[in-house]
């Protein structure tokens, strides 16, 4: 058996993140029928109450259109509703129906979570050499400039599809 190099080895360790994340999403989509961007849209108004979509949109890290359109598809579903603001009529309010608020609690813990939990856990000296490392790879990748929201899912930046 060969001794597997340092280059090999981060790569390795590249892919079992990409794999996490996106056995994550499978998961949650046979659990509960949603993406993880529709679980973070759930989650939000869950947490901030009936919410306009440009401040859910900055809540989330990801474009109003992107919300927006997610938006759409749970609203369809029946597990958002929408309403025009009492105090400024051109503004609609986002809110989870009983049925949204339902997924939210079935859903299976957010990655982020688990990871935020472990992080948390580890020395301020090792979380400055995780980020520094992190930000080296994705240097090296040139994805420094991608933008990127700090939750784990697959496929935001190229996912286009109605289920997104």
């Amino acid at each position: 058996m060969t001794e597997i190099n340092q280059e090999e080895q981060v790569l390795i360790n590249l892919r079992q993140i990409i794999r996490a994340t996106d056995l994550y999403s499978r998961r949650l989509n046979k659990e509960v029928g949603l993406t993880a961007p529709q679980l973070l849209i759930l989650q939000a108004i869950r947490g901030l109450g009936a919410v306009s979509i440009s401040r859910l949109s900055q809540q989330v890290s990801l474009a109003q259109a992107t919300v927006t359109s997610i938006i759409d598809r749970l609203e369809s579903r029946g597990l958002v509703a929408r309403h025009r603001s009492t105090e400024d009529r051109r503004v609609v309010h986002a809110t989870l129906t009983e049925d949204g608020s339902k997924m939210v609690l079935e859903a299976p813990t957010p990655l982020q979570d688990t990871f935020s939990k472990r992080f948390a856990e580890i020395d301020d000296w090792e979380k400055s050499m995780i980020v520094a490392a992190l930000q080296r790879v994705a240097t090296m990748m040139n994805a420094e400039e991608i933008d990127a929201s700090p939750v784990l899912h697959v496929g935001e930046a190229i996912d286009h599809s109605p289920t997104g």
